[in-house]
């Protein structure tokens, strides 16, 4: 017998207590996950809508308590099931409970109080856009030639029925984002909706303020900032068709819009777009889905594009645009690769090369600005005692812990764990304790020491913790009340600081040895987003990137901002290491408080997938990177196939296998969790 898990409110919190009920014989093969069906609710029987949640043979309470579903409800109105369907679909292609992947697709009911405001990052930004320089409402952005065909052609193929995913590979500065609000504006003017994906970090004023000029109130922007209140606005908002266009993080795919026709997903190379929560899917392939079911078009878009996407426009999976060259002629940077290896043999120890240290100087005093780049955060690296090198590690994590000298700590950046700096080794009492390797503090103050009187801002993990204080730098920087801007990540995504005309990218081979195989490509596209924020502006901008390995691909095909030679070099290396998207790879980490029980659930699942076929390749099982987090033990194996199917089944097999084992209890102590195709490694 088969037996349904029903909701009747389409909410966060409803998918804790679903009703059971018997699906009747008549009525089987009829009945998914998303399906609508009318049922007998509560003490009185009044017929109630439901939509299913889950199909199962083994129902949570005695099957003579439960009723039977009374019928199917065929409505024009799918767009509460199509949620479900999509919530079926991560679950079932990422691995998790249903419940996880209902709750990653519902929204949080709760209260709104209307202000009568702007949210928080539209009044903040509204900062961001210099004196002279901010765009009129009134003003018209015409496309250029290149980005006119590439309209003309997306529209063409929309208006025929096509429903490509079309990928726009455009350097840096080149005019994506009017591309995207043309299709925009054709969809929403054929009566549907749009969803337009945007790394937070990458939500600029700029951006807003073009979106509101084209669909007025009928757009909603999301970001962190909001509250569940706001939020859960929004999707009510959508569901009533009262906004025709979300533009917002990941989350923002899962607004109920009723006619979808586009989803936009801008600088879709971005590893934000992967959850690092389970279910842990990616927002590009949950889009394609999403989009099959409207029957929508998918646009992605980005200078750096994700060597997965590229590799799939290649093969005609998707279509490929290109936009070779910046908006109104605008030159791309010129740009040098230091050696600073041999800036050691010549005597310079200091944190800049010598070219790095002259370009400062001359930018500054000709009254332009500058950004530093470095992949870091805190003050420095790893602190280790030089007598008996002992490192300083976190007692919960297997991890050294990082100095944040303003504050006089040491903390863990995966705890929070954190003891004040100690004067002598605690290992062997030396008092020749100290840190290594430069971060953002560090650099200002040598900025500072270089060029007396230089206006200075700092962007990093512990700068921006208060709640504006992102914008508020930003907007800081963009009224040129700052000289010289020191960040990490966040600051070279996105924005456009037409005053910045030299950019220095500090240790800029620091990721390539993080024993991760997208490494390489992280490299690339973290340097050539950097470089790309110079010269964007009426005068030519000058990139420097330091580094003690000038000949690594990554790094010499980012000065040239060549993509096609990076490509060609990254599939290679993929090709033969056996990595995606040549090969799908599913990791499964296993944790728990107990080290040996750990290992042995580890053991276990791994010795299924061993068992799973010839096209299957095992590596480990074996301690994780980070073998103890928060005082639980990990575990990890990966499996590779070409099958990306193949991958799901065994994830299918394992789950089958953890249902059944939970009487042993081990299953209960023990968590796993699937990743299939990470970003990161555990």
């Amino acid at each position: 017998m088969a037996y349904a898990n029903v909701i009747v409110d389409i909410s966060h919190e409803a998918v804790d207590r679903p009703f059971t009920y018997i699906i009747p014989e008549h009525l089987k093969g009829m009945c998914h996950p998303g399906t609508r069906v009318m049922i007998p609710f509560g003490r009185g029987n009044s017929e109630k809508l439901g939509i299913i949640i889950e199909i199962t043979e083994n129902p949570d309470v005695p099957v003579v308590r439960l009723k039977e579903i009374s019928s199917i409800v065929l409505s024009q109105d799918a767009t509460d099931s199509r949620l479900i369907e999509l919530a079926f679909f991560i679950k079932e292609q990422y691995g998790s409970k249903m419940i996880d992947a209902l709750k990653t697709v519902l929204p949080a009911k709760k209260a709104y109080r209307d202000k009568k405001q702007e949210p928080a990052l539209i009044t903040e930004q509204a900062k961001l856009i210099p004196d002279g320089e901010s765009l009129s409402m009134d003003e018209e952005i015409t496309p250029n030639p290149k980005q006119q065909a590439i309209i003309d052609d997306l529209i063409r193929e929309y208006d025929s029925g096509v429903r490509n995913v079309s990928l726009i590979h455009g350097v840096t500065g080149s005019g994506k984002t009017l591309v995207y609000i043309e299709m925009i504006r054709h969809v929403v003017s054929g009566g549907c909706q749009a969803i337009m994906l945007i790394p937070e970090i990458g939500l600029t004023y700029q951006t807003v303020l073009r979106f509101r000029k084209y669909f007025g109130d009928r757009v909603a922007i999301m970001n962190s900032s909001l509250a569940a209140g706001e939020r859960y606005r929004y999707y009510e908002k959508a569901r009533n068709g009262e906004i025709d266009v979300i533009i917002g993080p990941r989350s923002a795919l899962f607004m109920p819009f009723a006619k979808l026709g586009i989803i936009i997903i801008d600088e879709e190379h971005e590893g934000t777009y992967k959850s690092e929560n389970t279910p842990r899917f990616h927002a590009r392939e949950v889009a394609i889905r999403l989009a099959a079911m409207h029957g929508a078009g998918v646009v992605l878009g980005s200078a750096t594009p994700s060597v997965e996407s590229y590799y799939h426009a290649l093969k005609g999976d998707y279509k490929l645009y290109r936009l070779t060259e910046r908006v109104m002629g605008r030159a791309l940077p010129h740009t040098h690769i230091v050696d600073m290896r041999a800036e050691l043999r010549k005597g310079n120890r200091s944190i800049f090369s010598d070219r790095l240290a002259e370009l400062m100087k001359d930018t500054v005093s000709a009254g332009n600005q500058a950004i530093l780049f470095i992949n870091r955060r805190g003050y420095a690296g790893f602190v280790s005692c030089r007598s008996c090198g002992s490192v300083m590690k976190c007692p919960h994590c297997d991890v050294s812990l990082k100095e944040h000298r303003s504050r006089g700590v040491l903390s863990c950046h995966y705890c929070g764990y954190e003891i004040k700096k100690p004067t002598k080794c605690p290992v062997c009492g030396s008092k020749y304790i100290m840190s290594f390797r430069a971060g953002t503090e560090q650099i200002e103050e040598e900025v500072k020491k270089l060029i007396p009187g230089v206006r200075t801002l700092r962007m990093d993990g512990d700068t921006t913790t208060k709640k504006g204080s992102f914008d508020k730098i930003v907007s800081s920087f963009a009224r040129h009340e700052a000289d010289v801007i020191i960040g990490t990540q966040m600051i070279v995504k996105g924005h456009d600081f037409p005053s910045v005309t030299l950019v220095g990218i500090l240790a800029a081979d620091i990721g390539l040895a993080g024993g991760d195989y997208r490494s390489g490509e992280r490299t690339f596209e973290l340097l050539t987003q950097a470089a790309g924020r110079a010269g964007r502006g009426t005068h030519p901008g000058e990139v420097v990137i330091q580094t003690y390995q000038p000949d690594n691909y990554s790094i010499v095909k980012a000065a040239d901002q060549d993509y096609e030679a990076f490509y060609e070099e990254e599939i290679l290396y993929r090709e033969i290491s056996g990595y995606p998207p040549v090969l799908n790879i599913m990791a499964v980490l296993i944790s728990g408080r107990d080290n040996d029980e750990t290992c042995m659930q580890a053991m276990k699942l791994s010795a299924i997938c061993r068992a799973g076929g010839e096209d299957i390749t095992l590596v480990g099982p074996g301690k994780a990177g980070i073998g103890k987090v928060n005082d639980y033990y990990r575990y990890v194996f990966y499996v590779k196939s070409g099958d990306k199917d193949a991958l799901i089944r065994l994830k299918d097999a394992m789950e089958d296998w953890i249902d059944r084992d939970k009487d042993a209890g081990a299953s209960k102590r023990v968590l796993v969790t699937f990743d299939l195709n990470p970003m990161s490694p555990f």
